[in-house]
């Protein structure tokens, strides 16, 4: 008889499935920069502002040979753990060094993980209606990997800054099936009083299993398909305040911490899609 067909390991597949993202199936590894490992066997590029090949890859791929502003002189902080104690969850801020104003403002956001099969989890489009380019999310991160963002100001500047995040397992750890009937469900909070006329935060949830399609289903030992919230629309009072273009390295029930100016009594709503073509709405009242 013939000898059974053996499945390939995750770690394969994972790897496969993320250089299909980044498009270099077909590249030689000579092509990639080399990193050299250290001791014990951890690559030796894990400062904040050090590069890796995926990273190299990415760049060329999304910004090609625009420069980017790193180091003291960018204008934009990322704030992540040096170690994370749960990979499908990794807390993440992003603070801006310049307010939001119709001359000069943050256009556009980029958020990646270098080493996650997807990653590019996120894109923000602003505008000065943010007021404070601030936001805080949670990622997935599949394995040791710099986490990344990019962000472009309205004059055509791009600004980043890294941290090097130690955690593994985001992409496969399966998420909360126990309230299925909730899915789509997009929340509005706002941590304190509405300030009129002033940067003002707000929270925004969609409950979402967010599956990556690396997750197995304990039951019948298949692999989840991959089902996760793909938009995220934000407005107040019929003025748009942020767009996002996601994917699922935003971990389950996506939550989004955000400024938005009130200029008056209005309307916080979020227009959400998924994977699937589903559509959802979510709105709050303020004032």
């Amino acid at each position: 008889m013939p000898s059974p067909i053996k499945p390939r390991p995750r770690h394969l597949m994972r790897r496969q499935r993320r250089a299909f993202m980044l498009g270099v199936g077909a590249l030689p590894l000579a092509m990639a920069p080399s990193v050299r490992a250290a001791i014990g066997g951890l690559p030796s590029n894990t400062g904040p502002a050090d590069f890796s090949p995926e990273w190299e890859l990415l760049r060329g791929r999304i910004f090609g040979t625009r420069p980017i502003t790193t180091g003291a002189a960018s204008r934009v902080q990322l704030i992540a753990p040096l170690r994370a104690a749960y990979g499908a969850a990794v807390p993440v801020k992003i603070v801006s060094q310049l307010a939001q104003t119709p001359e000069l403002y943050v256009k556009r956001m980029h958020l990646l993980v270098d080493k996650n099969p997807s990653p590019l989890a996120a894109t923000l489009e602003l505008t000065p209606e943010v007021g404070q380019a601030d936001f805080e999310t949670r990622l997935r991160v599949d394995e040791y990997s710099h986490v990344r963002v990019v962000s472009e100001l309205s004059n055509g500047e791009l600004h980043m800054d890294s941290r090097y995040v130690k955690t593994s397992g985001g992409c496969s750890a399966p998420p909360n099936r126990d309230t299925p009937e909730l899915i789509g469900r997009t929340i509005f909070k706002l941590p304190g009083p509405p300030t009129m006329d002033a940067p003002t935060a707000a929270d925004v949830t969609v409950i979402h299993p967010n599956d990556t399609g690396f997750e197995l289903n304990n039951v019948t030992v298949m692999f989840i398909p991959s089902y996760f919230v793909r938009t995220i629309a934000v407005s107040y009072a019929g003025r748009k305040i942020f767009d996002a273009d996601l994917d699922f390295s935003i971990s389950e029930n996506p939550t989004w911490r955000f400024n938005f100016v009130p200029h008056g009594p209005g309307e916080l709503r979020a227009e959400v899609s998924d994977s699937k073509e589903h559509h959802f709405t979510g709105s709050l009242r303020v004032g």
